[in-house]
């Protein structure tokens, strides 16, 4: 598996100087299986950068997932430049919402008085399917995804991608401290993640930060980290940064990190992901 990282910024794209080594966009994380299937998870902003690459190389084959549907991981749908292609198409599966299905909430994000060009103009084929859940593993050629919910209000759901015995784990606004309606326990996420080859989780907020922000439903940096130490896994990526969190701070937060892993004997790979990080699997 390739798996690239086009957007790694929490609740809102920023831009300027400080963010010049990790980024502005918000989430899209592209994955390439073997047999080059192409599977697209969520699409905040940095999906419009992705859609440039697919039309600039003729590839109009798609398999998106959703992890929720706050604003962050949707708002770069319509600019998603496949989609207004005649030769796209794509498979989407959704995530667990109350407030209908994907193909409606994505169509309201395209109403007045939200957006000019309705959703009705839309020129791919776009096959809506049920959500992907623990019990409903799907295939997408030689990879298979299976899932996890998500601690996060409104609810959500965690991906895990697993092809040829290696698996990665994408669990994204994930708040491992407090719980939310239909998420799971810490030693839950410990089980599912277990001796992962790649975690990329949640490291939105410092320990000085949570006390207020506590229920809005995203992880420390260290809450993470020891997600990733408990359940052994090989490398461990900071995700969702947050949009004050300039580049020479995400800097100490991994340095501190990578102390800790010495510290406690473990032999975790941190890093942070940033919005052209490309790894393979």
């Amino acid at each position: 598996m390739i798996i690239r990282s086009w957007g790694a910024r929490g609740s809102i794209p920023v831009s300027g100087a400080e963010y010049l080594q990790y980024g502005g966009d918000t989430t899209c994380i592209e994955l390439r299986t073997s047999d080059g299937n192409i599977v697209v998870v969520d699409a905040g902003t940095g999906i419009r950068r992705l859609g440039n690459a697919l039309v600039r190389n003729g590839e109009f084959d798609i398999t998106m997932l959703f992890t929720h549907a706050h604003w962050d991981h949707i708002l770069g749908f319509p600019f998603f430049k496949p989609v207004h292609r005649p030769e796209t198409r794509i498979t989407v599966y959704g995530c667990p919402m109350d407030q209908g299905n994907m193909e409606t909430l994505l169509s309201k994000t395209m109403s007045p008085p939200y957006f000019p060009v309705p959703y009705a103009t839309i020129k791919a084929q776009i096959d809506y399917n049920p959500t992907c859940t623990h019990d409903n593993s799907i295939t997408v050629g030689t990879a298979s995804i299976s899932s996890i919910p998500l601690n996060h209000p409104n609810m959500g759901v965690g991906y895990k991608f697993t092809e040829f015995g290696k698996n990665f784990i994408f669990l994204t606004d994930n708040e491992l401290d407090s719980p939310h309606r239909g998420g799971r326990s810490f030693d839950d996420y410990v089980t599912f993640c277990r001796d992962a080859d790649l975690l990329i989780h949640d490291a939105e907020y410092t320990p000085d930060e949570y006390p207020k922000v506590r229920g809005w439903g995203h992880s420390t940096y260290l809450h993470a980290l020891e997600l990733a130490m408990a359940a052994k896994v090989r490398r461990f990526g900071l995700f969702h940064h947050n949009q004050d969190r300039h580049d020479e701070q995400l800097d100490a937060i991994l340095a501190e990190c990578r102390q800790i892993v010495a510290q406690r004997g473990y032999s975790i790979e941190c890093f942070c992901v940033a919005h052209d990080t490309e790894l393979e699997v």
